[in-house]
């Protein structure tokens, strides 16, 4: 069984491009780790308003000079070549050149991590030092790809728990030789489904999807419209293998018990984690899940710098699409810590349900066995009621202590007594007992 690390040592170099044979390699080295079902959906298929497009392959691609000095090879790095570049081969004029060529904005000793999926185009990727060196009036240029029909691939690893109803983590595993975006998260999201599968089994289903970036999500989620309403919460793992620290993105929904016990339980993790509202921390596959027609609430967990800013959405680590995205920044120690913070995060969603009353009126707290002395405990009495007053069927227990500024563990103290003196019991779904309700 590899570790997180050991996993992307071994995977991270290959050419994981959208639809891909060495996608499909990872996602078969991945599904001998844990048991994993595999969907396929097959090149042109309609995935709601998106085609899935066709497989594709560089056999090779370089920029050399007229007397052969190779400046450019797609041997020496994946990301030398704009993914689903179109071929081409010939003699071109630097001034024809530079438009196809492209350097990192931020990290000039860098190779820019550049896609084209849809739009018919060739380009090579370099260090914006050595474009800036180009200064020769003819170059010559190969890039011999291959656009074939293929198989979207989306692999799925499910531990069933004790309802149907799901929580759903997901990562997306292409983009070529980088690894914190998004192969840190991939291997995060398996060593968590690890830990479930190993027990106890848990109230809730749990689906773990790994997939292309974008499009996975958008061919999973078409083909699988039936599970969709079972769906109660959902999590996107993303570059969480650096030193920067954590960061919670909500929902579309973000008053969701999902978003509740998730944020609570970080809070109490990590007091200063920032947390903010969709689409201003990153963006990813999470906005495809709250998507209209979907509204599944699925939050995104992040290590992202600076995640208060409108940059992180498009910088959150300065490596970010560049081939300085290697092993180097990433250890086991921050995917250890965050596959914790994941575990905690589902142990919260696990215990979430609906707080439904069995009583009418104020509790005769005393004759339960339930009263706080006022004038031992003036606070704590104040909570108690306080506390009791928000049973009524509509509240999560993270939902009271959002409400009241307290800690998860507060609440559970009044209401686990209440329980289990048949005062209050547990709903998967809301049960007002208002009776104007």
């Amino acid at each position: 069984m590899a570790s997180m690390m050991e996993l992307i040592e071994e995977l991270w170099f290959l050419k994981r491009d959208l639809v891909s044979d060495d996608y499909d390699r990872a996602l078969a080295r991945l599904g001998k780790e844990v048991p994993m079902t595999v969907h396929s959906v097959p090149s042109g298929a309609k995935i709601w308003t998106w085609t899935v497009p066709d497989k594709w392959t560089c056999r090779e691609a370089w920029l050399e000079t007229l007397d052969g000095q190779r400046l450019i090879d797609y041997a020496d790095h994946p990301l030398h070549l704009v993914s689903y570049s179109q071929p081409f081969d010939g003699e071109i004029s630097r001034t024809d050149l530079l438009p196809h060529l492209h350097g990192h904005p931020h990290l000039p000793e860098a190779i820019p991590f550049v896609f084209k999926y849809y739009q018919a185009d060739w380009g090579l990727c370099a260090p914006q030092a050595l474009i800036d060196s180009l200064d020769q009036a003819r170059y010559r240029v190969k890039i011999d790809t291959v656009f074939e029909s293929g198989e979207l691939k989306v692999g799925e690893v499910f531990v069933q728990g004790e309802i149907d109803d799901c929580f759903v983590l997901a990562a997306h595993l292409d983009h070529p030789a980088m690894v914190n975006d998004d192969l840190s998260g991939v291997v995060v999201g398996l060593e968590v489904m690890r830990q479930l599968l190993a027990g106890p089994q848990p109230h809730y289903s749990y689906r773990f999807l790994i997939l292309p970036e974008t499009q996975g999500s958008i061919a999973y989620l078409s083909q699988h419209e039936d599970l969709i309403p079972s769906m109660r919460g959902g999590l996107f793992l993303e570059m969480l293998g650096t030193d920067a620290p954590h960061a919670l993105q909500l929902s579309y929904q973000e008053t969701s018990a999902a978003d509740g016990a998730l944020a609570l339980a970080l809070l109490e993790r990590e007091p200063d984690v920032h947390i903010g509202p969709l689409r201003t921390i990153i963006d990813n596959d999470e906005r495809q899940f709250n998507a209209p027609g979907v509204r599944v609430p699925m939050l995104s967990l992040s290590r992202v710098v600076d995640a208060h800013t409108e940059e992180s959405r498009f910088r959150p680590y300065p490596e970010y699409h560049s081939s300085l995205d290697s092993p180097a920044i990433v250890s086991q120690a921050r995917l250890a810590d965050s596959c914790d913070t994941v575990l905690a995060l589902l142990r919260a969603f696990d215990q979430t349900r609906y707080l439904v009353n069995h009583y009418k009126g104020e509790v005769f707290a005393s004759g339960f066995g339930l009263w706080v002395d006022y004038r031992q405990d003036p606070e704590g009495h104040r909570r108690h009621f306080r506390i009791m007053d928000r049973i009524d069927g509509t509240r999560t227990a993270a939902d009271i202590a959002f409400e009241l500024d307290c800690s998860l563990a507060e609440v559970n103290a009044v209401v686990d007594p209440m329980i289990e003196k048949g005062l209050v019991t547990l709903s998967d779904q809301p049960q007002p007992t208002d009776p104007h309700r």
